[in-house]
């Protein structure tokens, strides 16, 4: 008896099997690639989602017979738009989480609908489903007049797997059309953007059956037909549930594609001016906050692209090389969320000369980051009070030598446990043991054993503080200079 766990991420597709006790069995992935036509957008084709999923499942099959998996688990990237017609056929490239194209629909959306923030619990930012729909609404028109549905990433996989549109509360939260604590869609910021619920997927919670597999699905996964799909979660909800980061205090930092601190409350606890996201949580009646940068893991895969060297190479000459004269680096190379808000801000570095290494580089990247995430911890403390200790989960979190400067950065201890870099899989396969009725929730969502611990270095601290000192200088004094570039229509 094996579970399935897919997680739809912005540059590859994971998926993992699970064993009867929910343990990791497996894991694959396949890559995909994001489109940039014109400067702030960032789009995908939904089929090279579907090619990459099959991919990632032929994998796993070559070790592990397939026809034992008895449910399966969707998570994936949020806030995508994947406008379908109403023959259900793609209308356009989707939208993604990282486009920045729709800030003047932000401003729009918050004047159409005043009680906007109250509703979601979130301040409209250019990432957000809803915003991107206005955008089209006025620059492709005829587009926007034969949506007959706007499913997420995720669901749009749903809907090729089960024929059904479907979606879960937590990455529903991320559209800015959920009333986030009543946990159903709004007529009125439905009515904001020209839409209805009928334009909308049904909504189920994360645990609950989104839907059966279908015969045609089935036969391109080596799966057999019929088994339950579960509601799933957004990335970040699902990953919290890898790692059972599911009661209230539980935290995780994420250092994926995008970089996440996450924490789970005890209620529904908005705080939209400080641009703090107040989400469901992908489990029945709770909810959860975070901060987001949108370049974390993106930063590290930019630099080892710029200089033709590959990211566990970066690490492993920064590691040992560790040069003291370094710049300063802001990690907006697709603007910024948390705490800025600002889908035009840059990525910098400052304090260049001509001494400085590739290695100098890779440690100011690192760090870059790593502030930006403090900024973020900074933002989520002021409303839900003290973090103690976070979970690091994504890609990142192999480095340890990037936890370490994580942790200092944020004056708080990390820890890691097994699976942590592909927690959204994984979660989503723990959802689907749940939705199965294999096991109950108690027994499915605790607390992976800890693999490593970092506390942060008292020599480190001491070592970043005036380099964080400059780096949240830096952002202010060159806000003036990040104008909104001319998009072409």
């Amino acid at each position: 008896m094996m579970h399935l766990g897919i997680d739809l991420g912005t540059s590859g597709v994971k998926a993992v099997l699970t064993g009867a006790d929910g343990a990791l069995l497996a894991q694959a992935t396949a890559p995909l690639v994001v489109s940039t036509p014109q400067p702030l957008w960032s789009e995908q084709d939904p089929k090279a989602w579907w090619h990459a999923t099959v991919a990632a499942l032929r994998q796993l099959g070559t070790s592990h017979d397939l026809s034992a998996v008895r449910a399966i688990g969707l998570a994936g990237q949020m806030h995508g738009a994947v406008l379908l017609d109403a023959g259900e056929q793609v209308l356009r490239p989707a939208i993604l989480w990282n486009d920045g194209r729709s800030g003047m629909e932000c401003r729009e959306l918050e004047a159409a609908e005043p009680n906007s923030r109250a509703l979601t619990g979130n301040l409209a930012m250019p990432g957000f489903t809803a915003p991107k729909l206005l955008w089209v609404r006025r620059h492709e028109p005829d587009l926007f007049a034969r949506t007959a549905r706007v499913l997420l990433p995720k669901d749009w996989l749903r809907l090729q797997m089960t024929g059904e549109a479907i979606s879960d509360m937590s990455d529903a939260s991320g559209t800015l059309w959920l009333d986030v604590g009543r946990r159903r869609w709004s007529p009125e910021m439905l009515a904001a953007t020209d839409l209805s619920e009928s334009h909308m997927p049904r909504l189920v919670e994360g645990t609950a059956v989104g839907g059966c597999l279908r015969p045609e699905a089935a036969g391109a996964f080596g799966l057999r037909a019929g088994i339950a799909v579960a509601g799933g979660g957004g990335d970040n909800a699902a990953g919290a549930v890898g790692i059972g980061c599911v009661e209230p205090g539980d935290a995780f930092v994420s250092l994926g594609t995008s970089g996440v601190i996450f924490v789970s409350d005890p209620g529904f606890l908005p705080d939209p001016a400080r641009t703090v996201h107040a989400f469901c949580h992908c489990l029945p009646d709770s909810w959860h906050r975070m901060s987001v940068i949108l370049s974390a893991g993106a930063s590290l895969a930019w630099l080892a692209g710029m200089t033709g060297t590959a990211e566990a190479a970066l690490l492993a000459e920064a590691e040992r090389e560790h040069p003291r004269d370094r710049p300063v680096f802001l990690p907006y190379l697709t603007g910024e969320r948390t705490p800025h808000n600002n889908p035009a801000a840059s990525g910098v570095f400052f304090g260049l000369s001509s001494g400085t290494t590739r290695a100098a580089m890779t440690l100011a990247v690192l760090e870059g980051v790593a502030f930006a995430l403090a900024d973020g911890l900074d933002a989520l403390e002021a409303r839900g009070g003290r973090i103690s200790e976070l979970t690091a989960i994504g890609g990142g979190s192999r480095s340890a030598l990037w936890l370490g400067i994580v942790a200092a950065a944020m004056g708080r201890t990390l820890t890691t446990t097994d699976g942590s870099e592909v927690g959204p899989a994984l979660g989503a396969a723990r959802l689907a043991r749940v939705c199965g009725g294999d096991a109950s929730a108690a027994e499915t969502f605790v607390k992976p054993a800890t693999t490593a611990r970092f506390d942060p270095s008292p020599a480190l601290i001491e070592m970043l503080m005036p380099r964080r000192a400059l780096y949240r200088k830096l952002y202010p004094a060159l806000r003036p200079l990040f104008p909104v570039p001319e998009i072409a229509p």
